[in-house]
């Protein structure tokens, strides 16, 4: 019995496969889940000052939460492309498949978790930042009990803050949305990677 390609395609090959799959789906749950969290506390703190604001500054929060599907579709890219054995019990999924697989998956994984992290930290930073300038710097309860007083830092009218404080969210929204772009790139070559693609072939 001869197998062609039998070096390339030895029994332990689809580990790697595995392994770049579950590595993907992991850390890229885990930059997801640390950008929620750090988000999370920004929004949970800013809405002791500006209330108002809350539903407005979730967008950091929803963004980590896109981390965890960027995971998702690769992950699930890459178990199906694990061939199981032949009839023969031969292995036909190649070593060059699981390291390109394992690459693709490392790829999704850390830049989902870069980007979790980069997105927690602006966000954090950035709605408490928002939620300061929106309400002069007083809290909610200072203003008044509907909060439409005037006044806050240097006398500035709620007008004047929130025109501020709009200035400042639009700066927030495009750190934001660069900060998901790294995801987004690491998730393109993840899919490029995972279309190269070796079969081992099993003969008499």
């Amino acid at each position: 019995m001869a197998i062609a390609g039998y070096d390339n395609c030895p029994d332990w090959a689809p580990a790697f496969g595995y392994i770049g799959a579950a590595s993907c789906m992991i850390l890229a749950n885990f930059g997801s889940a640390w950008g929620t969290w750090k988000a999370g506390l920004g929004v949970c703190k800013m809405g002791i000052d500006y209330p108002k604001g809350v539903i407005k500054n979730i967008v950091p929060i929803v963004m980590a939460g896109v981390l965890g599907i960027y995971g998702l579709i690769v992950a699930v890219i890459l178990t199906q492309a694990i061939r199981p054995p032949s009839s023969g019990g031969y292995t036909t999924y190649s070593m060059y498949n699981g390291y390109a697989h394992m690459a693709a998956g490392l790829c999704c994984g850390i830049s989902c978790l870069a980007a979790g992290g980069t997105i927690g930290v602006i966000g954090d930073a950035g709605v408490q930042a928002f939620g300061l300038k929106a309400s002069g710097g007083k809290r909610s309860w200072a203003l008044g009990s509907d909060g439409d007083g005037d006044g806050g830092l240097g006398g500035n009218s709620e007008a004047a803050n929130a025109e501020a404080a709009n200035k400042l969210y639009v700066g927030l929204l495009i750190m934001l949305i660069f900060s998901e772009a790294l995801a987004l790139y690491g998730l393109i070559v993840a899919l490029i990677l995972s279309q190269h693609t070796y079969v081992c072939e099993g003969n008499e």
